[in-house]
């Protein structure tokens, strides 16, 4: 078994989509980014890469490579997961937290706990996705930026 954690923080601006988990969040602000700046896939994403030790996702798919930019996290995290399985390892168990003060998550939380799962082949039992906020502290309390931390729990397949 290999254990991994995974952080991303993306600032929340007008002009943006907000994709979280995959799911486009109706929201006044989206998230700047050099791709869809999907924080929730790219923590899970690091933890996942942690746990192999193979980095982050910054040095997998550089922002100064325009291959990447606007992609879909998503196909990122297929990447990823094709990495892992590779690797010889599977999904034990992911759990993330995003930490936003608004949108409201819960409505999209079972859609984006399905996302997860449906590409690192994992079931959604084994996903678990939670939201908080910073009761208005901090810059995710000002709603200048959405975060999110991410473990996981790697094992040989």
């Amino acid at each position: 078994m290999r254990i991994g954690h995974g952080y991303d923080v993306h600032k929340l601006t007008e002009g943006r989509k907000c994709i979280i988990g995959g799911v486009d969040i109706p929201h006044r602000l989206g998230l700047l980014g050099h791709s869809d700046a999907d924080v929730l896939l790219h923590a899970i994403m690091d933890a996942v890469l942690g746990a192999m030790a193979l980095g982050d996702i910054g040095h997998l798919f550089p922002d100064t490579d325009n291959t990447f930019l606007d992609i879909d996290s998503m196909i990122l995290c297929q990447k990823v997961a094709h990495i892992m399985r590779d690797k010889g390892y599977k999904i034990g168990n992911i759990d993330a937290t995003i930490i936003a003060q608004k949108p409201k998550m819960a409505p999209y939380i079972d859609l984006m706990r399905s996302n997860v799962a449906t590409v690192f082949s994992t079931d959604v039992e084994n996903v678990n996705i939670k939201a908080t906020t910073e009761e208005k502290l901090g810059f995710t309390g000002a709603e200048l930026g959405i975060s999110a931390h991410a473990v996981c729990l790697l094992e040989n397949a």
